[in-house]
């Protein structure tokens, strides 16, 4: 199966999740500076969500951009990463209405795990289906960017109930990781 369909609705529902996102700040209703810096939790979530995404976006691409095909198999472990991709919104909202409570910011840590979850399943799909192409499982090693990623977010989520501040932190922590972009698949198809 082609595989220019699941790219284009996986692009297709990041830019909505993306906008969603965006629509959910609202400016404030006074010009002064204050009110603006009412609106500093909000800020700093709708960022963090937004780097978060768009480092799945890029991943994403470039680990599509490594295979030819793609199976049933592939799109329904694309359509769960999805799934937990498409509540990142929700939580970002909730926990930047909330100040970053510890209740927000433990599932904001959920949400974060089943996308880290998500995303490892669509890439161990894709190498039991590309078995034949050592080429894919080169570029993705070890995963350890990928593994860390995953210890980080289950240890974050009842750390948020002890400090909520550890647990952003953790979470800045991954988006430090993976901030640079992941070269391996490109190195390996140079």
């Amino acid at each position: 199966m082609n595989k220019t369909r699941l790219e284009a609705f996986s692009d297709g529902v990041i830019a909505i999740l993306i906008t969603i996102m965006v629509l959910e700040l609202r400016p404030p209703h006074e010009t002064t500076v204050a009110a603006l810096s009412a609106l500093t939790p909000q800020l700093l979530s709708y960022v963090m969500s937004f780097l978060i995404v768009g480092i799945y976006w890029n991943n994403h691409h470039h680990l599509l951009h490594a295979v030819d095909r793609i199976s049933g198999g592939v799109l329904w472990a694309n359509l769960h990463l999805l799934f937990w991709l498409s509540l990142v919104p929700f939580v970002t909202a909730w926990m930047g209405e909330n100040h970053f409570g510890s209740l927000p910011t433990a599932l904001y840590g959920v949400v974060l795990l089943g996308c880290g979850l998500g995303f490892t399943i669509l890439v161990r799909t894709l190498l039991a289906q590309h078995g034949a192409n050592p080429r894919l499982a080169a570029a993705i090693g070890r995963d350890r960017k990928g593994h860390v990623s995953l210890l980080l977010y289950a240890v974050a989520i009842p750390l948020a109930f002890v400090h909520r501040a550890i647990a952003d932190a953790l979470y800045v922590a991954v988006i430090a990781i993976w901030l640079i972009p992941d070269r391996r698949i490109e190195r390996v198809r140079a």
